[in-house]
């Protein structure tokens, strides 16, 4: 697996997007998050299947919550495909192929347990090849799941089973009509 960056460094965005700063990832998720880049993606195996994670329960923000794939932030100068690959990487030691915009300009707001993710937060669709190898501070656990069986999931259990961004994403990868063939 490849280590992390040591002081990983959020890119801090006005209402446009434009790049306005940055600070540490320690300094950034609290109660008044200010506005940065992220990204989500949904990753397919070859027939059709999405991977999805639970986040690990020690994570700072959301912990124990089933989601897409991979999300995370792009660092200063670095592109959303590269940034999902470096975390697709060392996340769950896969690789990424066939990454395409699905929702370019989805923005978010979301609070659990006193901290804030405030993002603009584009969501890519892609395939992913190698098998899940997991980062146990990352992933607590994954499955592949066909998409029907992925949405009834996040419709039947309750609202803190799965992110909040999660859950609006995939409703918006639907009616975009995304959703990969064989799915």
């Amino acid at each position: 697996m490849v280590a992390p960056v040591a002081r990983e460094l959020i890119v801090l965005v006005d209402d446009d997007g434009t790049e306005i700063g940055t600070l540490p990832k320690s300094l950034v998720h609290h109660g008044e998050t200010p506005l940065h880049r992220a990204f989500s993606a949904y990753l397919f195996d070859e027939a059709g299947r999405l991977l999805v994670t639970r986040r690990a329960e020690d994570k700072a923000t959301f912990p124990g919550m089933w989601t897409n794939t991979v999300c995370g932030h792009p660092g200063p100068g670095e592109d959303d495909p590269t940034a999902i690959a470096r975390r697709a990487r060392y996340e769950l030691g896969l690789g990424v192929a066939d990454l395409r915009p699905a929702v370019p300009s989805y923005r978010y707001r979301a609070v659990f347990r006193g901290v804030v993710e405030n993002e603009i937060c584009p969501v890519w669709i892609g395939r992913f090849t190698g098998t899940p190898a997991p980062e146990p501070t990352e992933v607590g656990e994954w499955e592949v799941l066909d998409w029907a069986e992925f949405r009834a999931r996040q419709e039947a259990q309750l609202d803190d089973a799965w992110s909040p961004w999660c859950r609006e994403q995939a409703r918006l990868i639907e009616a975009a009509g995304l959703v990969p063939t064989g799915a």
